[in-house]
């Protein structure tokens, strides 16, 4: 069994499913322990429990989007987490919507996830900083650098910037408190976020559409970037913070 992760503790915001879940199962077959945080209690529960064969892991529901529960929750990050090793905040969502049809409150739903992240992470800092260092990891996304017509997300792409904005303010801020801050960023990713806006019978067969929008020649798993976000927890990428890594089949580099 691998250890790398052995007697480390941290918080996946966005852990029930999709990324945030393969990167706890990641963490957890190394031997780390983690608190994933999720807004459904029936995810939450369900998700705990399959982790749990994998190794220790406890639940938060909490819906980042809602502010008065972040204040409420923020004593509790600050008192139980004193000691964290690593954060990674996988919360999201997405639903494509034509710019001209977006609402106040399509608008809203993105930047709200943000803003719950961004005073989590305050606190987890705070802690990081008073107990040695740690690492954190955003999940960012491809759309935030290159837009896509068949899948307008104005206000999607507009707050994925900002997460790789913040990435790299807060890697220069806490560096001197041995915290290193990174992102990565994926492209077409089979997760549930899709069941947004496709039938969730239906993800699987309409996501191979875009294999050939990848060099590679296929669309990505959670298991893809979980191997990635795990490495910039690690002390193997000791020397690496700032960075918005490509996790994205080649689509970056240019389309076919």
């Amino acid at each position: 069994m691998a250890t790398e992760f052995h007697g480390k503790e941290g918080l996946i915001i966005g852990g029930t499913s999709g990324i945030g879940k393969a990167v706890a199962q990641r963490i957890l077959k190394d031997g780390g322990k983690v608190t994933i945080v999720g807004r459904n209690g029936g995810k939450l529960e369900s998700a705990v429990k399959e982790l749990s064969q994998h190794g220790e892991v406890s639940g938060i529901q909490l819906d980042i989007t809602n502010r008065n529960a972040v204040k409420d929750h923020l004593p509790r990050f600050a008192q139980d987490w004193k000691k964290i090793d690593f954060l990674v905040n996988a919360a999201g969502t997405f639903a494509p919507k034509p710019f001209i049809e977006h609402e106040e409150s399509d608008y809203d739903r993105y930047h709200e996830i943000n803003r719950g992240m961004f005073f989590l992470t305050q606190q987890v800092a705070k802690n990081m900083a008073a107990s040695g260092g740690g690492a954190i990891v955003f999940i960012g996304s491809m759309w935030a650098r290159q837009a896509v017509l068949a899948t307008p997300s104005s206000a999607y792409s507009m707050a994925k910037a900002g997460l790789h904005a913040l990435t790299k303010n807060l890697a220069l801020e806490l560096a001197k408190s041995n915290i290193r801050v990174n992102a990565v960023s994926p492209a077409v990713v089979e997760t549930p976020i899709y069941e947004e806006f496709i039938e969730p019978g239906q993800v699987h067969s309409t996501l191979q559409n875009f294999n050939s929008f990848h060099p590679i020649g296929r669309i990505g798993t959670s298991t893809d970037v979980a191997e990635v976000v795990s490495f910039l927890l690690t002390d193997r990428s000791s020397w690496v913070t700032g960075a918005i890594w490509d996790v994205d089949g080649g689509v970056m580099a240019g389309r076919n």
